[in-house]
């Protein structure tokens, strides 16, 4: 049967809504994983309304529907900006450069898929030329914020025989940090050119975009010996699309309008543990 999952803001889940949609589509008993944060309820069939009433509670509730067998995957595959940290790397980098505001356009648009990635990433790395090395170790200290709940959802993941893996379309001097700080076991993204100790404004080859992100979730699952369906991933732009049309489950996270528009599974209002909520953990059980 499939499950109706209701996820918002701590406190702010109303059980009186629970009741309401569990009712009007027939459902079955409501299991609380989080008190006014997280609910699910069984139901025999998905209600034709289901996008309509999703669309209408968008700004209070995040409304998925799941399946009732293999929920607790054994794989995290994960986008690092704005989905890891609070953050796109390459913006932090461009405001040390001066040139903040125009480089953020450009993240906007290659995010939301109006723009070619390969080619805005080149363009944008262009743009910090000459920054001295040290630029990154100021940016991780100064700008980049961890995105609230990644520890707990590695910690809970990993203590069940999880495996969890970071894969960027940023670079390696911040995915090395930011795997460190939350326990990845890999990560893989783009390399930024340093000579004499300054960006020389070049990226290494071949760019990690769309495809290395599904050469990942490929390279990996048989790695491990196991299937795709077993890998909950989780992005925000249009170079997620690949690994989270590919995923068991692919989440959108605080994504891009265009990005959600592809997902079935999207989450606004909680934060990482939402992906534990999914895979229906029970608060209780977070580590």
């Amino acid at each position: 049967m499939p499950i109706v999952s209701l996820i918002a803001k701590p406190g702010t889940l109303d059980p009186a809504l629970v009741d309401n949609l569990r009712n009007a589509w027939g459902g079955g008993v409501a299991v609380w994983l989080a008190m006014d944060e997280a609910a699910e309820f069984p139901v025999a069939t998905v209600a034709g309304n289901f996008e309509d009433i999703r669309a209408s509670l968008a700004d209070q509730v995040d409304l998925n529907i799941l399946p009732d067998q293999g929920r607790q995957k054994r794989m995290l595959l994960a986008d690092m900006d704005s989905t890891m940290i609070e953050q796109e790397c390459i913006d932090e980098l461009a405001e040390e450069a001066g040139v903040g505001a125009y480089v953020k356009d450009i993240t906007a648009r290659a995010m939301n898929g109006e723009l070619d990635f390969d080619g805005a990433l080149t363009e944008r790395v262009a743009l910090l030329k000459d920054l001295p090395e040290s630029v990154i170790d100021t940016v991780v200290k100064n700008r980049i914020t961890l995105m609230p709940g990644g520890k707990t959802l590695l910690n809970t993941m990993k203590a069940n025989g999880g495996y969890c893996a970071l894969v960027s379309g940023g670079f390696t001097a911040f995915t090395s940090r930011v795997s460190g700080l939350l326990g990845f076991d890999e990560n893989r993204a783009n390399t930024l050119i340093i000579e004499g100790g300054k960006l020389s404004g070049e990226v290494g080859l071949p760019i990690l975009g769309r495809e290395a992100k599904i050469e990942a979730l490929e390279q990996i699952t048989a790695r491990l010996g196991i299937s795709e369906a077993d890998v909950v991933a989780v992005g925000d732009g249009a170079n997620d699309l690949g690994m989270l049309g590919r995923a068991g489950f692919g989440v959108a996270l605080h994504a891009k309008p265009s990005v959600q528009a592809e997902c079935a599974l999207r989450v606004n209002h909680g934060d990482l543990t939402a992906l534990l909520y999914l895979q229906g953990y029970p608060k209780a059980d977070f580590v």
